[in-house]
C-alpha cells in the first residue's frame, strides 16, 4: 500500500463556529491520536483528503510543520444528507507497527446451482497487519457452495503478514436454502376447506 501525502495545518480554534469556518474554506477539521502523546489538532485539504479516503485503510503521510506522521483513518463523519466530510479522527502508526484493522469480505465464483441465497454475516474481517501493509480487501470463493454450507474466518486465505484479530471460528458467510412461496390458489383452498 503507498502513502498519500497530504499537507496539514496545526488549528488553535475549536468548537462549531471555528470547524464551519473551516469547512467554508473547503477544509477538514481532524485530530491525530496515538503512541500516549496528546492529541493533534489540524485542519486538513478537504478535496484530497476525500479522494484518499476512497481506499480503504489508507496511509496517510501528513507534512505537518516540514515534519512527516504517518496515520490511518479511525474514525470518519460524513454530513448525513450531502455525504462532504465534516470531521476525521487519525491514528498515528510507526513502520513495521502492528495495527488491528476491519477489511472488506469479498466473493467470488457462483454458488451450486438451484435457488440458494448467500448471507453475509460478516462484511469485514478485523485483522492484524503491519501498519504499511495493510490488505484493502479479502477474496472469499464461494464457488459450488450449496445450502447449508458456511465460511468461518479461518477458512479465509491472508495475505502475508496478515493475521486473524477475531475468533477463528466466527462464521463470515453462509449459503441459506431459498423458502418456497405457498401458491396463491393451494391458499384459497385451504381457506375455503377451514
Amino acid at each position: 500500500m503507498s502513502e498519500i501525502k497530504l499537507a496539514a495545518e496545526v488549528r488553535n480554534t475549536f468548537g462549531k463556529g471555528a470547524a464551519r469556518t473551516i469547512r467554508r474554506e473547503n477544509k477538514v477539521p481532524a485530530v491525530v491520536y496515538g503512541h500516549g502523546a496528546e492529541p493533534v489538532h489540524l485542519t486538513l485539504p478537504g478535496h484530497e483528503l476525500q479522494l484518499a479516503l476512497r481506499t480503504a485503510n489508507v496511509l496517510l503521510a501528513l507534512d505537518i510543520d516540514g515534519k512527516t506522521e504517518l496515520v490511518i483513518p479511525k474514525a470518519v463523519q460524513r454530513d448525513a444528507l450531502k455525504g462532504h466530510l465534516v470531521h476525521v479522527d487519525l491514528l498515528t502508526v510507526k513502520r513495521g507497527e502492528k495495527v488491528n484493522v476491519e477489511v472488506f469480505v469479498q466473493t467470488e465464483g457462483e454458488l451450486a446451482p438451484g435457488a440458494f441465497l448467500l448471507e453475509h454475516v460478516l462484511n469485514t474481517l478485523t485483522v492484524e497487519a503491519e501498519a504499511t501493509h495493510i490488505p484493502e480487501s479479502v477474496t472469499v470463493s464461494i464457488e459450488g457452495l450449496e445450502a447449508g454450507a458456511s465460511i468461518h474466518a479461518k477458512d479465509i486465505t491472508l495475505p502475508e503478514g496478515t493475521v486473524l484479530a477475531i475468533d477463528e471460528d466466527a462464521v463470515v458467510l453462509q449459503v441459506l436454502a431459498a423458502q418456497a412461496e405457498e401458491a396463491p390458489a393451494e391458499a384459497e383452498s385451504e381457506g375455503a376447506e377451514a
